[in-house]
């Protein structure tokens, strides 16, 4: 089972003389009796493949053995009269396979009897922060709740260590991912064949979760974006209310979420099914930097570097067109990076940009190109799996190609 090797990788990490408390989460109240869609902690699904709110997982290290507990809450007939079926101890077990399951009411006096032993001299906590700006979160809450009692043990942040073994992806993992793509595909081919002028933006997108849904994905990577004419400029445009106009194209920035883990796939379509010849200049470049950026990716190279290779083909199209006279000027089109991480999210724990890529490493590729005056914003993006001496393009049967596109679009119309 992919967690169990999860937490061995993670525990050869660890110092003797430690323990480690990471939370599930709970669900953020909005107003009365109404709550936000729980998101569980990710760094907890990656170490227990569990998503319900209100769990911990309880690890200890000492003289080189490492303990794991898991705590839950106890199923209640009242809550589960009211919102549903709760996990068992005995599901908890066969899916994390931790074997010592233990209800959360339990946890305060654990803890107490557990410290009583003085033994313990570090105590890690998932500390991640995005922004100084954002509110703390229920680990960090709970590792500021634990520091009052106990500050003379040495606090450690769980986002680090973790994010180093997110990003290689072992082959439960890649297989999760294959799946969420392939179920992307089938989105993205409804969409296809339903695109039409006249039609909105949010159309287009419901067509997709529509699709997805159908699949058995759990829900969407992220926001559905649904750029139509020039709100496929807008890098994270997520309003989705314009109407899709003749002669536009459909930027679509989408992904399905299967079993946790997270598809990141960018396709731009021609909304009344062909491309024109200026469209199809620009695309045609988009997508020759996507093959490039494809073909060099490999381990020990860096998304720093695959970025520059990217700049290097869109500008030199750019060019060619007689757009910009030099590279210089291609940040006026081109903004963002062309990669980063996926897995259980979709931008996956961090990595530094000069950081080399190695084997298992699931990446995006995703060139873009967005010309405000021309009302035309274009992006490619696939998911690439960093192989032994360079990459599989996971998505290579979502099709890219404008003749195939508009093929595709002709023969499959609804």
């Amino acid at each position: 089972m992919s967690v169990i090797s999860h937490r061995e990788r993670l525990a050869e990490m660890l110092d003797d003389n430690c323990m480690l408390l990471l939370y599930s989460g709970i669900a953020l109240h909005v107003s009365q009796d109404e709550y936000y869609p729980f998101r569980v902690n990710r760094n907890f699904f990656y170490l227990t493949g569990l998503s319900a709110e209100n769990m911990l997982l309880f690890m200890t290290k000492r003289d080189g053995r490492t303990l794991s507990t898991l705590y839950i809450e106890e199923p209640d007939p009242h809550n589960i009269r009211w919102t549903g079926k709760m996990i068992t101890a005995e599901e908890a077990k066969e899916i994390s396979g931790i074997d010592d399951v233990r209800y959360i009411d339990r946890i305060d006096g654990d803890i107490s009897a557990y410290m009583a032993y003085d033994t313990t001299e570090t105590v890690w906590f998932d500390c991640q922060r995005h922004a100084l700006s954002d509110l703390p979160d229920y680990n960090l809450e709970k590792a500021v709740e634990f520091m009052k009692k106990y500050p003379y043990v040495k606090l450690r942040n769980l986002h680090t260590p973790l994010a180093k073994l997110r990003r290689v992806k072992d082959e439960d993992e890649i297989a999760l991912m294959r799946d969420a793509v392939a179920v992307t595909k089938a989105g993205l081919e409804r969409v296809m064949s339903t695109l039409r002028p006249g039609m909105y933006e949010y159309m287009a997108q419901a067509e997709f979760e529509y699709e997805i849904a159908c699949c058995g994905a759990e829900g969407t990577s992220f926001p559905t974006i649904a750029g139509a004419g020039p709100n496929g400029t807008m890098l994270h445009y997520e309003t989705n209310r314009e109407i899709c106009r003749d002669g536009d194209l459909l930027l679509l920035d989408l992904g399905a979420k299967t079993n946790g883990y997270c598809a990141d796939i960018t396709r731009t379509y021609p909304i009344n099914g062909k491309y024109t010849d200026r469209q199809r200049s620009y695309y045609n470049i988009v997508l020759a930097a996507n093959r490039e950026v494809a073909r060099q990716a490999r381990p020990g190279i860096t998304t720093r570097e695959l970025n520059e290779i990217c700049k290097d083909v869109l500008a030199d199209g750019l060019i060619k067109m007689g757009k910009i006279s030099d590279r210089s000027e291609l940040s006026k089109y081109y903004m963002h990076g062309v990669s980063h991480h996926i897995g259980i999210d979709v931008h996956d724990a961090d990595i530094a940009e000069g950081k080399e890529l190695c084997e298992g490493a699931i990446i995006s590729d995703e060139p873009g190109l967005y010309i405000d005056e021309e009302g035309i914003g274009i992006r490619i993006e696939d998911d690439l799996l960093i192989t032994g001496n360079g990459c599989e393009v996971l998505s290579a049967d979502i099709i890219r190609d404008p003749d195939e596109i508009e093929r595709f679009m002709a023969e499959n119309r609804r």
